[in-house]
């Protein structure tokens, strides 16, 4: 078995590892020292259960332990499904050294984290992400939450995991389409902040759109040692965090517009990604052969770039909802180009609305 590789988040007391490799959820000397407590919860979907579950809950001989499955999908993310969770907390007797152990893909590390945030005011969770989104995104840089019809990721907090384990075996199992809808992020880190990585991931997109493990693990270390060190820099998203939400304001209103049920998360990401960058092209803030390049890598790791057919003016309202907002004005994370992005206020909602219309792929 290789050598896993360790991503440290510097938060001070709050620092955590993030350990990435094959193997990973079977070998409980690694992680176990992260559960401080009696109790342990783990939370998990339908799917995840029975592929992964086996490998965990040896690991966890010793605590009094139980297991919540939950539905499998974004439209399961709810404060209905929180409160199954704070139910299970509450019959296995959970105390405030408790943990919740998160072994799933997005949707669950979000709503065990944020469970974990407001069980007596905040307990330990450790992430397990077994999605490759989740392994690059979500599980990293403690922001938690749950959905409402009227927009995602509304209620939620930041509350930092004790540890995450990425164990890269786990991504044998995902579905091609949940696979590729991960690399949206991983793309995202190189357009935002890195044009060096962004090249790499040019010359590695055959590879990546084929799984090579040596590839995958060097996709899923560069992106993580990215968001650490953003994260370290402004745990709270009050300034350079905002910047890996490009393609995210754009995104979220599509995933909201279609009920969470019709576009992946990372698909989504995926075309407003696309749409940031020709918008940023079409004001004159980027130039466009870059947001050509951004459409050729998104196609070769087969990737959605075509934005859907949704009324402007419904995508525009849902838009409007960003948490990035501030005092009504629309905030748009936007481009300069590969490797460099930006915060703009200064996007007239009558210019947004005439891209809408008429700017899709």
């Amino acid at each position: 078995m290789s050598t896993p590789a360790t991503v440290e988040v510097a938060l001070g007391a709050r620092s955590y590892a993030i350990h990435i490799g094959p193997g990973l959820l079977a070998d409980g000397p690694r992680w176990r020292e992260a559960l401080r407590g009696r109790h342990a919860l783990v939370v998990t979907n339908e799917v995840v259960a029975p592929l992964y579950l086996p490998r965990v809950l040896p690991q966890l001989e010793g605590l009094r332990h139980a297991t919540l499955v939950l539905p499998d999908g974004e439209a399961h993310k709810t404060l209905a499904s929180a409160s199954r969770i704070f139910d299970a907390l509450a019959a296995l007797g959970a105390t405030r050294d408790a943990c919740i152990v998160a072994l799933g893909g997005g949707v669950v590390g979000d709503l065990a984290g944020f469970a974990a945030a407001c069980w007596m005011r905040g307990i330990d969770f450790v992430q397990m992400p077994t999605t490759l989104l989740a392994m690059v995104d979500s599980s990293v840089g403690g922001k938690t939450g749950v959905n409402l019809a009227a927009g995602k990721n509304l209620v939620g907090a930041f509350h930092q995991p004790r540890a995450v384990i990425a164990d890269t075996d786990t991504l044998a199992s995902l579905p091609a389409r949940e696979y590729r809808a991960g690399l949206a992020e991983v793309v995202k880190y190189g357009a935002i902040g890195d044009a060096v990585f962004f090249a790499w991931l040019e010359r590695s997109a055959a590879a990546l759109a084929a799984r090579d493990p040596a590839a995958v693990s060097a996709a899923i270390a560069a992106s993580c040692r990215h968001k650490a060190a953003v994260v370290a820099q402004d745990e709270h998203e009050q300034g350079e965090r905002a910047l890996l939400n490009f393609g995210h304001t754009f995104g979220h209103a599509l995933e909201a517009a279609s009920g969470y049920r019709s576009l992946l998360h990372g698909e989504a990401v995926a075309i407003g990604m696309l749409a940031a960058a020709r918008l940023a092209a079409a004001l004159h803030r980027a130039p466009a052969g870059d947001a050509e390049r951004l459409a050729a890598l998104l196609s070769a790791l087969g990737l959605p770039c075509a934005m859907p057919a949704i009324d402007p003016e419904r995508l525009l309202a849902l838009m409007r909802l960003d948490k990035k907002n501030l005092a009504g004005h629309l905030r748009l994370v936007l481009w300069r180009g590969i490797g460099a992005a930006e915060v703009v206020s200064d996007v007239a909602e009558s210019t947004l609305l005439a891209f809408l219309g008429g700017g899709r792929s």
